[in-house]
């Protein structure tokens, strides 16, 4: 008899063990989870950062011998229709054998639009800030930030558009990059 009520006992605390350790278990998932939705959640858009954010960012991204970083730093965008967000950049005025400040200019223009079955003129038609700008002056070793806003009406197609970012000196190219923008449903 004693023997008899010794197994169950020993049947239930390793079933209790065997619970707990599953409850254990799908907790820790569980917090998996969520902290690696609050790390990808947690990149923000352009128009979610202030002016020094982006700032702070974007200089994170230059490296010595760069003259012009863009953030995000993956240069690629998810931007939904009737939805606002964009695209910072910087330009570094890494000039050699001139004193003082240099005049910029630079030209935001769509450069491939791909499988989107639009003209590039209807891809920077959703430029609405930043897609150009002339007479900025940057002194020798500093930088500016600016912001590219784009805003997608209701109805684009649901593709990926590249943009190019060139920046003149002077009147002469001085530099070029690009960055991506993938439409999304709304």
């Amino acid at each position: 008899m004693k023997n008899i009520l010794s197994n169950k006992k020993g049947a239930i605390e390793m079933s209790i063990g065997t619970i707990v350790t599953i409850v254990l278990m799908v907790t820790m998932l569980i917090l998996g989870i969520v902290l690696i939705r609050n790390i990808f959640a947690s990149a923000k858009g352009v128009v979610d950062l202030t002016d020094q954010q982006l700032r702070d960012e974007v200089n994170k991204l230059f490296s010595e011998e760069n003259a012009i970083a863009i953030y995000p730093g993956t240069r690629y965008v998810e931007i939904k229709q009737e939805a606002t967000d964009g695209v910072g950049f910087g330009i570094r005025n890494l000039q050699q054998g001139a004193a003082g400040e240099t005049t910029f200019s630079y030209q935001v223009s769509a450069s491939d639009v791909g499988n989107c079955g639009v003209s590039e003129a209807v891809a920077e038609s959703w430029i609405i800030v930043g897609k150009a700008e002339d007479d900025i002056a940057i002194p020798i070793g500093g930088n500016i930030v600016r912001k590219v806003m784009f805003q997608i009406p209701l109805g684009s197609p649901l593709c990926i558009a590249r943009y190019k970012v060139e920046v003149q000196a002077g009147g002469s190219a001085y530099a070029s990059d690009f960055f991506d923008v993938k439409i999304l449903a709304k």
